[in-house]
């Protein structure tokens, strides 16, 4: 990875201001407007909201691939809270989140009322409850997203992949779509810029962020993975594979598959 190059501080300055201007209009949104529109609407509102953000924050996105269908789950590598986003943008989506994230400030509260559905980790009860909600929901005709590491990385490893997160495609015989996002600077090498892993926090996050210049986020959008008579480890596997192929193109195949 390399040392990104850094905006000025009145560049970062004003980014902070729009991105304060545009979480209190997506808060007044979903209070006053959100609740009274059909699901459709909701979700096109949610992936215009999106991608506005992502541009507030200064950062650009290219898609290599189709965008996921509806009725399917989308299996993604999790590098940042920006992947939220960014996902929502391509493809408004219901996400399974860590049940903490309910208690962030702001983000938490508009995660809570635009489908997200919050997993408390160690509860069978919690994860039986999250099966039938996914299944429902891709049923109903969403597309569900899920990060199956269970944990942010730098962009620069991929870990093992948590199959259960899968078994509501499995259960209702909906394709699998992989996801690859990997984040780069102008030069096109990694970039950990956005990355929100290990001691970093949401604040040190969006610092990093603000004051980058030229940060695009790359999105590889694999070939859906049919779950019909599928286990739901063999399409872990196979969905793990492809983004792991897509994310370290060219590189030694030991960096590409470690866990």
């Amino acid at each position: 990875m390399t040392v990104a190059a850094e905006v000025s501080a009145a560049r970062r300055c004003w980014r902070l201001l729009r991105l304060a201007h545009h979480l209190l209009l997506g808060a007044a949104a979903t209070l006053l407007v959100v609740p009274a529109l059909p699901a459709p609407a909701r979700r096109r509102v949610r992936q215009i909201w999106s991608q506005r953000l992502l541009r507030v924050l200064g950062i650009r996105v290219e898609l290599d691939g189709p965008a996921p269908p509806p009725h399917s789950l989308i299996v993604a590598n999790h590098v940042s809270w920006v992947d939220v986003f960014a996902i929502n943008a391509l493809a408004p989506a219901a996400f399974v989140a860590k049940a903490e994230v309910r208690t962030w400030p702001l983000v938490g509260w508009l995660a809570a009322r635009h489908d997200t559905l919050f997993l408390r980790r160690g509860s069978a009860a919690d994860a039986r409850r999250t099966e039938q909600a996914i299944t429902a929901a891709i049923a109903a005709g969403a597309c569900v997203a899920v990060f199956p590491e269970g944990t942010t990385t730098d962009g620069s490893r991929l870990l093992h992949f948590h199959a259960a997160l899968l078994q509501g495609a499995v259960a209702a015989r909906r394709p699998v779509v992989p996801l690859a996002l990997r984040y780069e600077d102008a030069r096109g090498s990694r970039s950990a810029a956005a990355a929100y892993a290990g001691d970093t926090t949401l604040w040190q996050s969006l610092q990093s962020i603000v004051r980058t210049s030229d940060l695009t986020l790359k999105l590889a959008s694999g070939a859906p993975l049919t779950t019909a008579g599928a286990d739901r480890k063999a399409v872990a596997r196979r969905a793990r594979t492809v983004i792991a192929d897509a994310l370290f193109v060219g590189e030694a195949d030991a960096i590409r598959h470690a866990a």
